[in-house]
């Protein structure tokens, strides 16, 4: 696991596109979390959840780093360099 990530530069400051996994609203299904990438503001629901689009979204697309969308969460994930960034670049954090 790298100590830093390489891909901060990617982040940029957008909009979620909903407010929950596009694919489980799509079909129904339910998740546990939910992650927004940092890239292009698709939401996915976490690797906990059936569906883990959060990931499959990063294999499609290889947008790096996802972001908890939980309220009150200061965490991201960069999944090239397998690390956590706190708190989530370009946040407004108190």
């Amino acid at each position: 696991m790298a100590e830093t990530c390489t891909h901060v530069g990617q982040v940029k400051n957008i909009r979620a596109q909903s407010e929950g996994c596009a694919e489980c609203l799509a079909t129904g299904d339910t998740w546990v979390q939910l992650r927004q990438c940092m890239t292009c503001g698709h939401v996915g629901c976490c690797d906990s959840s059936h569906g883990k689009h959060a990931s499959k979204h990063f294999h499609a697309t290889r947008h790096p780093i996802m972001r908890s969308f939980r309220s009150g969460d200061d965490w991201a994930w960069c999944y090239i360099d397998e690390t956590y960034l706190r708190p989530v670049p370009g946040s407004q954090a108190a």
